[in-house]
């Protein structure tokens, strides 16, 4: 393969990865929480280099797991005393972000860990840092790790079909009829803080929170049915990939950030045009029944 299709590839497996966890994010209305875990991680990133001395993607993706899923408690906590949501979430956000940027000064600067690197990702690169065994190389390292991610959240989601539904419209009559809502809540955000952190290195925090929020947000607009919901984030993830590198490489500009700027392109699109709940079908409903009046 050519290194645009590597690249358009990994941008795809970002998309579709970020997507189909984000769309139980905008159900819960905790898309702003996605954006305080992808940066969190980064905290864990650091913590696990300096633990075990080692940049190998395992120790960064749990201790990244481990510091996302804390996040989600440490908002949820303080929520619960209180404080209100937004206000929760920017204080752990901003709190432990500014933590890790201050170990990654003292502790960090010789090695590849850098707050730059994180924002904006090094996808360009992708191609060049390959995986190899036994000799053979099997393409690069980023695709193997995103696919196994999309893997574990596709059989999780078909797992707990049913419990991630049903405790995402209504967690009072979830809880009711048994559904364990904390473990599926948590579960979740497990699924976040490793999609996000499997995506760090190749796209960047930026893209990752733009295909957490983006394709999910899109899609919403498009259908009231979960499953298809699930189905047109994923291509609208693909979709803002695969254009954001044309766009790229036609106006020779950052890769992520002409990804994420075409997935806000296509959220527009969809929030003008979307058949039903797009802005120009609401404002003929709303002509047609004053019409009648």
């Amino acid at each position: 393969m050519s290194s645009a299709a590597w690249i358009m590839l990994t941008g795809s497996l970002v998309g579709i990865s970020c997507g189909i966890v984000g769309c139980y994010l905008i159900l819960r209305k905790m898309a702003m929480l996605a954006d305080a875990i992808s940066h969190t991680v980064l905290l864990g990133i650091v913590l696990a280099f300096l633990f075990t001395g080692s940049l190998s993607n395992v120790f960064m993706v749990i201790g990244a797991g481990v510091i996302g899923v804390f996040t989600a408690f440490l908002v949820q906590l303080l929520h619960s005393k209180g404080i209100q949501s937004d206000a929760a979430i920017g204080v752990v956000f901003t709190s432990m972000f500014a933590f890790g940027v201050v170990l990654v000064s003292l502790f960090a600067k010789q090695v590849h860990l850098d707050v730059e690197h994180v924002l904006y990702g090094e996808i360009a690169y992708v191609p060049w840092n390959t995986l190899t065994i036994a000799g053979m190389e099997l393409g690069p390292q980023a695709v193997w790790v995103l696919s196994i991610i999309l893997v574990i959240n596709i059989i999780l989601i078909l797992f707990f079909y049913k419990e991630f539904k049903i405790s995402s419209f209504d967690p009072q009559m979830a809880a009711a009829i048994g559904v364990p809502v904390v473990f599926i809540h948590y579960l979740l955000m497990g699924m976040t803080s490793l999609t996000a952190v499997s995506a760090f290195e190749s796209v960047g925090a930026i893209l990752v929170v733009a295909m957490l929020i983006v394709p999910g947000a899109a899609a919403y607009l498009l259908t009231d049915k979960l499953h298809i919901m699930l189905i047109l984030s994923a291509i609208i993830g693909v979709l803002s990939a695969i254009a954001g590198y044309q766009i790229a490489y036609i106006f020779n500009v950052s890769i992520a950030g002409a990804m994420a700027s075409a997935a806000g392109l296509i959220f527009f699109i969809v929030f003008i045009a979307s058949p039903k709940h797009g802005l120009i079908a609401k404002r003929l409903a709303t002509r047609n029944v004053s019409k009648e009046l």
